[in-house]
């Protein structure tokens, strides 16, 4: 059984509504985030690939660190991985330090596609910004 109270008391009415509420903005954005990259030919799988790769502190990621960052297994993000580099939007990338590793990092043509996916989220998330402050905000106040 699940128990609806914390340290705070109980879980209120107000509140299971903010939390609904905000579970469906978080969605909508999921879904319009799924279409923008269906509009450019990608999966979410592969745009949120391309987004951590871009946003790791050397733009370059290990298949391991991928699949931490996605979710998803090592075998899985491999494969995701093999998909895009035979895409020409990923390439395997020496790594200076430990021969054994082999990051992957961006192409060129990647980059552009994420580039515009990245201004288009960046709008939608500033629209969103005030409603899922507010909901926040709401959360425990009754």
């Amino acid at each position: 059984m699940v128990d609806d109270t914390d340290e705070n008391g109980p879980v209120s009415q107000a509140d299971y509504e903010t939390l609904a509420a905000f579970r469906y903005e978080l969605r909508r954005f999921l879904n319009f985030s799924a279409q923008a990259a269906k509009a450019l030919g990608m999966t979410p799988h592969q745009h949120q690939s391309l987004l951590a790769i871009r946003a790791a502190p050397d733009e370059m990621l290990t298949i391991g660190d991928l699949a931490d960052q996605l979710f998803i297994q090592p075998h899985t993000a491999s494969e995701l991985a093999e998909r895009m580099i035979a895409l020409g939007w990923l390439e395997r990338r020496p790594s200076p330090g430990d021969r054994r590793r082999v990051p992957l990092g961006l192409t060129p043509q990647s980059k552009t596609m994420l580039g515009k996916m990245s201004k288009t989220h960046r709008g939608e998330a500033l629209r969103m910004r005030s409603t899922l402050t507010d909901l926040l905000s709401r959360l425990g106040k009754s």
